[in-house]
C-alpha cells in the first residue's frame, strides 16, 4: 500500500446537535468506508457517528483525539495514509479545516499525495454570511478577537477600518461566556452607520440572525436597559428585551451568553 491510496474524508458536523436535518445523507456513505478517524473530540463525534448510523460498532475502528495536531499526532496521521487507509476527520461542529486545527493533517495529506474529500455541510462562517445581506464576494474571517478590553477595542476599530477601505465584510468569534462582553465593546467603538450582523444558535431551532446599524442595535441595549439582556427568539427573528417589551429591531439586544456566535460588520465606505 502507498499514501496514493490513501483517502481523507472531510467530514462535516452538526453545529447543533438538537438538529441533523442540515447534514445531507452521503456523509453516511462516506463514514462506511472509514476504518480509522481522526477527531477533535472522541466523545462527541462517537456520539455524533453514532446518531448517524445506529449500527455502527464503535470499538470496530481506531480513533485518535487531534487536540492541536501536535507532531505526535501528525506522526501516526502519516504512519495511516503509507498503510493506505481511508481516514475521516472531524471536526467538533461544522466543517473540517475551516477555523479547526484538522487542518494541520489535511495539509499533512497533501504534502502525502492522498487524496481528499471535502463533504458538503454547515459551516457556521458561511451560514452567517450568506444570512447578513453583507458582501458576499470579499470578506475576511478573523477567529477570536484579544481577550483584553483595550487589544479588543483596538481590533475592532481595526477591522471596522479596513471594512470602510476595502469594502470587505468582517466576520470574528468569541468563546460563548463572553459575547455579550464583545457586543458590548462593538457598541461603543463601531460607528453609527456600520452594519452589524449577529447570528446565533445557527441551524437549531432556536437561530437567530438579525443585521441592523450600530445606531438601531444601541437604541436595542437602551430598551433592555444598557446593555446585552433578555432571550434569543425564534427563527422569525424578534428580540425579546428584559423590560418584556417584543418585536422590531429596537426591543432590545439579545442574550448571548454561552450561545454559539459568530459577528459579521460591513463599515459604509
Amino acid at each position: 500500500m502507498s499514501t496514493s491510496q490513501a483517502t481523507l474524508y472531510l467530514i462535516p458536523a452538526f453545529l447543533d446537535e438538537r438538529s441533523l436535518a442540515p447534514l445531507p445523507a452521503y456523509l453516511l456513505d462516506a463514514v462506511k468506508e472509514c476504518s480509522v478517524f481522526f477527531v477533535e473530540n472522541e466523545r462527541s463525534a462517537r456520539r455524533y457517528l453514532k446518531s448517524l448510523w445506529k449500527e455502527m460498532v464503535i470499538d470496530d475502528y481506531e480513533w485518535y483525539p487531534i487536540h492541536k495536531a501536535e507532531e505526535a499526532v501528525k506522526t501516526v496521521f502519516r504512519q495511516k495514509l503509507k498503510e493506505g487507509r481511508t481516514i475521516g476527520l472531524i471536526s467538533e461542529a461544522g466543517c473540517p479545516g475551516i477555523a479547526d486545527p484538522g487542518q494541520l493533517l489535511t495539509e499533512a495529506a497533501q504534502l502525502a499525495g492522498a487524496r481528499v474529500r471535502p463533504l458538503v455541510g454547515p459551516s457556521s462562517i458561511l451560514l452567517a454570511l450568506m444570512a447578513s445581506g453583507m458582501n458576499g464576494q470579499q470578506f475576511r474571517f478573523s477567529g477570536y478577537l484579544p481577550v483584553d478590553a483595550a487589544g479588543r477595542a483596538k481590533a475592532i476599530k481595526d477591522l471596522e477600518h479596513e471594512s470602510q477601505q476595502r469594502n470587505c465584510t468582517q466576520l470574528f468569534i468569541e468563546t460563548p461566556y463572553r459575547n455579550n462582553q464583545l457586543l458590548e465593546t462593538i457598541l461603543q467603538v463601531c460607528r453609527n452607520t456600520t452594519q452589524l450582523c449577529i447570528a446565533a444558535n445557527l441551524t437549531g431551532p432556536d437561530e437567530y440572525i438579525r443585521t441592523r446599524p450600530v445606531a438601531e442595535w444601541k437604541e436595542a441595549a437602551r430598551n433592555t436597559g444598557g446593555g446585552p439582556g433578555g432571550s434569543l427568539a425564534g427563527p422569525g427573528g424578534s428580540l425579546t428585551g428584559s423590560g418584556g417589551s417584543s418585536g422590531g429591531p429596537t426591543a432590545g439586544l439579545p442574550d448571548l451568553h454561552k450561545q454559539p456566535t459568530i459577528f459579521c460588520l460591513l463599515a459604509k465606505p
